[in-house]
């Protein structure tokens, strides 16, 4: 463990954008993260797991730490890496990953990080699922699960570009018209073509950008664009009608 005085130095070149500083804190504090894990083991999340949600509450502490708090470092850090596991346990520790998809995510990582080396730029999707020999959906599944998910306590841009909770635009309760509209657009969906519906579950689903699906699926931003300004006028077509 580093002494307090060098602790606040490299949390002040760390606040300031050195990549290494962190990474330092991160090394010399890692007995201090492995104490707080201890306490949530056997809740039905691995350790890897554990041991980057609290590599992310360090870095919030890092980032959140005011030297007029007037305390040290690693009490501030404490609460807040115990937070973050707390946090994912209570909203999303129901959500489990099994290991065989872990590793095919692992793959495919491991294929498109070649890939862009070689090519200098990113795979398509057909490209991911020849080289694995597995079917394109199974990509695009495997890809989505490797998203970890947000807490509905987690703060997103909103349309009007503020922060807000996700648990406030949530729909606490459905109407009949309401879901009557919900099973009209599960039918619209479904009569998609297969790479539209990639388009829709990637950009709606697992919160993709354009861009992002773009470079999956194997076209242009602009296609996406244009392709998700036609689905969505059909959508809106169908549940006039």
């Amino acid at each position: 463990m580093l002494d307090e005085k060098e602790t606040l130095r490299l949390v002040r070149a760390a606040k300031e954008g050195d990549a290494s500083a962190k990474e330092e804190l991160l090394t010399h504090n890692t007995p201090l993260l492995k104490s707080i894990i201890r306490r949530y083991l056997n809740k039905g999340v691995e350790y890897d797991d554990l041991f980057e949600l609290a590599c992310m509450g360090m870095l919030k502490a890092i980032s959140g730490f005011d030297e007029s708090f007037g305390v040290r470092f690693s009490t501030y850090a404490v609460p807040m890496i115990a937070g973050e596991i707390k946090r994912f346990l209570r909203d999303d520790g129901s959500v489990k990953v099994s290991r065989a998809l872990k590793k095919t995510c692992r793959e495919i990582n491991v294929y498109i990080e070649r890939y862009t080396q070689e090519h200098g730029t990113q795979p398509a999707i057909k490209e991911i699922a020849a080289d694995l020999s597995m079917e394109e959906s199974e990509i695009v599944f495997a890809l989505g699960s490797s998203h970890m998910p947000l807490s509905i306590y987690e703060e997103t841009p909103h349309k009007d570009g503020n922060l807000q909770p996700i648990a406030e635009r949530l729909i606490s309760s459905d109407s009949p018209e309401e879901m009557f509209d919900r099973l009209l657009l599960k039918q619209a969906i479904e009569k998609l073509p297969e790479r539209e519906k990639k388009i829709v579950f990637l950009r709606y689903f697992r919160d993709m950008t354009q861009s992002e699906v773009a470079r999956l699926i194997g076209v242009s931003q602009v296609q996406i664009s244009r392709i998700e300004s036609r689905i969505l006028t059909q959508f809106r077509e169908e549940l006039r009608s």
